[in-house]
């Protein structure tokens, strides 16, 4: 028998146990270790660069490679549109080496203001709508940056953050954005990682701004305080909050949670006092085309029943109008269940999934989201702080050079005139010494040499400069400007000094930055006001039925083959009606819109129906199948109009049965409520309404049996207890009726007859006796009907 390979998969040897034969280029390990590690692999990179969005700026990779991307373009938000195949070309050959057709997606929707609060991008063409049509190709359309874009990019040229080399390492790129507001909450962001997802709503800039000072003054503030300034979602598509105030706290509180948000409505009156409902703004991500055709479903179907059409009047602003079917009914009342059938109400899931520090993903609370955008912010300061003074010690030896080069005119002309090496004789002139101006070349005296340690000399910067400066500057108002400037440089200069060594400074200065971005994108910006609202959600669940339908007759039909319908008015029963080939009447009975049928099948089981739900009678119907989840092996035993309060008396073909109260067996979905349990063989049989205090029970055997009713318990669910002794056969027929009245039935020829006391009183027994013998002209089909 082979032996298994020492350092293959199946070997049993330790994982670095090679075979000494095996191609060094080849590397054996095994599978579990192989796979777990690619697929470790695989997570980080998806969950690092591709799924969750940052804490600091709020982006995903793509979205801010698009951002720099555009950048370069010189594509700001005053300047000219680029075609977006060009941006997304170059995000893809330059830092995104994904499909195009993926970045031109993730790009079109920064630019549309139904799906991000604040867009990033500023779009020329059709970038989609929120009926959920896509965006035009990619060479149709234009774009280039908006100021919400140019406030996250603020700060990239003067070290605000680091860079890294991209995919092929020619060119470099930002790993985030300085980000001049917390947009990770702004825009919100959803994504779905491996083991892990995110779902962030968006907010308003002015909440999060007074927010994050709030957080500045007190550190340790808690989240419910935060709660002051950010009471929950500002959604791009307005709507309105109906979640508690104690449920959003939570959510904000653990970073987990939902908000339940609804479309926004108002009454518009009409003549004769008629209204309609029109809904201005629906819940967000929500495609308008899909609610309006979920609307007209439930038209269609029936199950808002008061609902009677729906028109989608919108332009460039939502306006859907909704009509009622009677003006009787309350608005609330219909909105209330379309609220629950429709998504003109949705549950917005929060898990606050981010990176912190691009690195570590964390679900973070509101306090932890804001703390982390606050510490971000203040590095980014003394980054472009630092940046800044660099910058003006650098122009400052700059200005050193040039007031001296001013205070020793006629020497640097002189040296420029005449050396050999300009450059170098600037540096080793000693400026500290009195100049006599050369009137030739043979006047002109060299520097001396310079001596180590010596510091009077100008350094290269300095020489640089004064070699590059221009003739006309060689005037005394130039002079005075540069000294000015060298001062207000130095005054400049000590204020970063003093801002770097003071942390107090520090938060002072972020909190002057996020009031200028309040300022900028607040109540005064195109949509800087709050659009979300809040309101207390009203239920309908004890709504009655009455109040949703109008109350009218109707005649219900269902034939032998299933096909039920609902004729307009009570009409006659013995009338003759028409049906499919091969079909017949089976169940004809005058009910009610408001009614509610019940249907019991063969294998125990109740379903229940809306008889305004039903179709019309015009034509031959629809199966009763299509309207509940019956199977096809289930018989239709019999269909009742449901009336509160009342009880059945259900049994099986092998004689066992119960009381069940009419209201237990109302079932709630499609799929029924099981009432009387059957096993094998044995199916449902009797269902019949109760009446009276006795129970008349026939088997095939055509013998019959009658006991007091009490003798049945009343059960909810069960098998039940037998009704009747067989030997062969099983139970027939059954009946409840009033035994002083006596037992009737029917005849062949359609004649009552009636067994009376004391004549009855032969088949009075214990329940589960055998009986005895039918009475005689007893039908032969054993019906007591």
């Amino acid at each position: 028998m082979p032996q298994p390979d020492p350092g293959g998969i199946t070997g049993s040897m330790d994982d670095d146990a090679l075979d000494p034969n095996m191609n060094p280029r080849d590397v054996a390990e095994p599978l579990r270790r192989a796979i777990g590690e690619r697929y470790l692999t695989y997570a980080l990179s998806t969950i690092m660069n591709r799924a969750l969005p940052d804490a600091r700026d709020g982006l995903k990779p793509v979205h801010r490679r698009i951002l720099f991307a555009m950048r370069e373009l010189r594509l700001s938000s005053t300047g000219g549109f680029r075609k977006s195949a060009k941006i997304s070309g170059d995000v893809m050959g330059n830092y995104h080496p994904h499909g195009d057709a993926a970045i031109y997606d993730a790009m079109a929707r920064l630019a549309q203001d139904f799906a991000v609060r604040y867009p990033l991008v500023d779009g020329q063409g059709n970038f989609g709508n929120i009926d959920g049509d896509n965006p035009a190709a990619s060479r149709y359309t234009e774009a280039r940056l908006t100021v919400v874009a140019e406030a996250l990019l603020d700060g990239l040229n003067e070290n605000a953050v680091d860079y890294r080399a991209n995919y092929d390492g020619t060119l470099t790129e930002p790993v985030v954005l300085p980000a001049s507001f917390p947009n990770l909450l702004a825009n919100g962001a959803s994504g779905i990682a491996v083991g892990m997802a995110t779902n962030i709503p968006p907010h308003n800039i002015s909440e999060l701004v007074d927010a994050c000072l709030h957080l500045i003054k007190t550190p340790d503030a808690r989240d419910d305080t935060l709660l002051n300034y950010i009471p929950g979602p500002d959604f791009p598509t307005g709507g309105t909050l109906v979640e508690p105030p104690e449920s959003i706290a939570q959510a904000y509180r653990t970073g987990r949670g939902s908000f339940r948000l609804r479309a926004k409505w108002n009454v518009e009156r009409l003549d004769r006092g008629q209204w309609q409902i029109v809904v201005t703004e629906i819940p967000y991500q929500v495609q308008k085309s899909k609610l309006v055709e979920r609307l007209a479903e439930l038209i269609q179907t029936k199950k808002v029943p008061i609902l009677a059409d729906i028109r989608d009047e919108s332009a460039e602003d939502v306006r859907m109008v909704l009509e009622p079917r009677s003006k009787n009914v309350e608005p609330e009342i219909l909105m209330g269940m379309l609220f629950k059938h429709s998504d003109l109400e949705v549950k917005f899931s929060l898990n606050m999934n981010v990176l912190i520090d691009g690195v570590t993903p964390q679900v973070c609370s509101l306090k932890e989201v804001l703390r982390a955008f606050l510490d971000f912010r203040r590095e980014v300061l003394i980054r472009r702080s630092q940046h800044r003074m660099e910058k003006i010690d650098h122009r400052l030896e700059v200005l050193e050079g040039l007031i001296v080069a001013f205070l020793n005119l006629d020497r640097v002309i002189d040296i420029i005139r005449y050396d050999d090496d300009p450059k170098a004789a600037l540096c080793r002139e000693d400026w500290g010494k009195d100049h006599v101006r050369a009137t030739s070349e043979k006047d002109y005296v060299p520097p001396p040499p310079s001596s180590e340690g010596d510091e009077l000399g100008l350094t290269e910067v300095q020489a640089e400069a004064i070699l590059n400066m221009r003739l006309r500057s060689l005037r005394r108002l130039e002079e005075m400007e540069l000294v000015a400037e060298r001062d207000r440089l130095m005054e400049e200069r000590a204020g970063l000094e003093d801002l770097l060594e003071s942390e107090d400074l520090q938060w002072s200065r972020i909190s002057d930055q996020l009031k200028e971005t309040k300022k900028a994108f607040g109540k005064d910006y195109p949509g800087g006001a709050r659009r979300t609202d809040f309101a207390e959600a009203t239920s309908v669940e004890d709504v009655p039925i009455e109040a949703m339908i109008e109350r009218e007759p109707i005649t219900v039909v269902c034939s032998q083959m299933g096909w039920i319908r609902a004729m307009t008015g009570h009409i006659d029963l013995a009338r003759e009606l028409k049906f499919k080939d091969g079909d017949g009447p089976r169940f004809t009975f005058h009910a009610e819109t408001t009614d509610r049928l019940l249907v019991a099948a063969s294998n125990g089981r109740f379903y229940t129906m809306q008889a305004s739900a039903l179709p019309g009678g015009r034509g031959m119907g629809e199966p009763l199948r299509l309207q509940v989840d019956l199977p096809n092996e289930a018989e239709i035993l019999d269909i009742l109009v449901h009336k509160p309060g009342r009880k059945l008396l259900v049994a099986s073909s092998a004689g066992d049965g119960f009381v069940v109260p009419e209201d237990e067996v109302v079932a709630q979905t499609r799929a029924g409520k099981q009432v009387l349990n059957v096993r094998g063989d044995v199916a449902a049989r009797i269902v019949r309404p109760v009446e009276g205090d006795a129970v008349a029970v026939v088997g095939e055997n055509r013998k019959v049996l009658v006991f007091p009713l009490d003798e049945l318990p009343e059960m909810g669910r069960g098998k039940g207890v037998r009704l009747q002794k067989y030997k062969d056969g099983g139970l027939s027929d059954a009946k409840t009726f009033t035994l002083g009245e006596g037992l009737a039935w029917r005849d062949p020829a359609g004649r009552t007859r009636t067994v009376e006391r004391p004549e009855l009183d032969e088949w009075i027994a214990k329940r589960a006796s055998a009986g005895r013998m039918a009475p005689r002209g007893f039908p032969r089909d054993n019906k007591f009907t």
